[in-house]
């Protein structure tokens, strides 16, 4: 047999083998869903994630005709919620909602038995949150330069608050420690709420957090003094608060949520969720629900969230780095 004759038996093999591929994931795709779908979110329930799949959880079972159950995975911070997605069926019935930090985890722990963009297929980054520097109003600062004049005074007698010792309000504040060079003293606590109770109470002075309407309550109540919001432009629904890049020129974060699928889940699947959120995320009313829980709908490609993940490492790796910041 001549070297043409395996040549073009070789391509022909492979494009037998791709035809099949795509009919396989095309036939997957007009009967799915064909059961009930999993919706697991590795943090506990009435966070910023878990709001997010339960907002959607409804009309995506309305629209494409089976239940989609929200499930909260919390155990070790949500690294074994998260691994039991990436390893289950890539047939579109077990889905990931899940947040920021879910980028930086290689980083975080020594032993991940999962990568980010490995082991997940990304369906859409569903939208991202404004967040915002919190003082103690006993500071008596009403501005980001005065908190800096006063926190470069006071050095570690200041505590900064977060809600774990890897969680995006401890590494945007790392962040803003090195822009705005300052050291205040981190005290991390096991989840937002406590976290925001210790800043109430003034256990802690200062502290990021995402913006929600909890927070804007504690604020109009006087519980709380917001300084800056850490997006380049400011919050439509407070447009008197200014931003972080007023004062440090391009200083900007975002955190996010998006819902994801194990990787090897056919294209055809993720093409029928993607269609599917970006039809319940444009209906009525969506985008002030959203508002209300602080987030502004994003609604993107798989391929901008894939980007979304790399410049996140790209950034935060060497603030983890350099911080020497771990988890075990």
């Amino acid at each position: 047999m001549s070297l043409g004759c395996i040549s073009r038996s070789v391509l022909l093999t492979l494009v037998t083998m791709a035809a099949t591929h795509l009919w396989a994931g095309e036939v997957a795709a007009q009967g799915y869903p064909s059961k009930t779908v999993r919706i697991v979110v590795p943090s506990s329930p009435g966070g910023g994630s878990d709001l997010v799949a339960r907002t959607l959880a409804a009309p995506l079972a309305e629209m494409l005709g089976q239940p989609f159950i929200v499930e909260n995975r919390v155990a070790s911070g949500g690294i074994v919620g998260t691994q039991q997605v990436a390893q289950s069926a890539p047939d579109g019935h077990t889905l990931l909602v899940t947040f920021d930090t879910f980028a930086l985890n290689p980083f975080l722990f020594r032993n991940l038995q999962w990568d980010p963009i490995r082991d997940f297929a990304p369906v859409m980054q569903v939208c991202r949150y404004r967040q915002v520097l919190l003082v103690q109003p006993s500071l008596g600062v009403r501005t980001v330069k005065e908190f800096v004049t006063l926190a470069r005074q006071k050095g570690a007698a200041l505590n900064f608050g977060s809600a774990g010792p890897a969680s995006s309000s401890r590494l945007v504040y790392e962040l803003f420690k090195d822009v705005a060079g300052i050291e205040t003293v981190g005290v991390h606590y096991r989840g937002g709420g406590p976290a925001m109770q210790a800043l109430i109470s003034g256990q802690v002075q200062v502290m990021f957090v995402q913006f929600s309407g909890t927070i804007d309550q504690n604020i109009k109540a006087g519980k709380l003094d917001a300084l800056a919001v850490s997006s380049l432009t400011r919050s439509p629904s407070h447009p008197e608060l200014p931003t972080i890049a007023e004062t440090y020129p391009g200083w900007e974060t975002h955190a996010w949520a998006a819902m994801l699928a194990p990787a090897g889940t056919p294209k055809p699947v993720i093409d029928r969720l993607h269609a599917a959120l970006v039809r319940i995320l444009a209906g009525p009313g969506m985008k002030e629900r959203f508002e209300s829980q602080g987030a502004e709908i994003v609604a993107g490609t798989p391929e901008a969230f894939t980007q979304l993940l790399r410049e996140d490492q790209a950034k935060w790796s060497k603030l983890i780095r350099d911080k020497q910041i771990t988890v075990d």
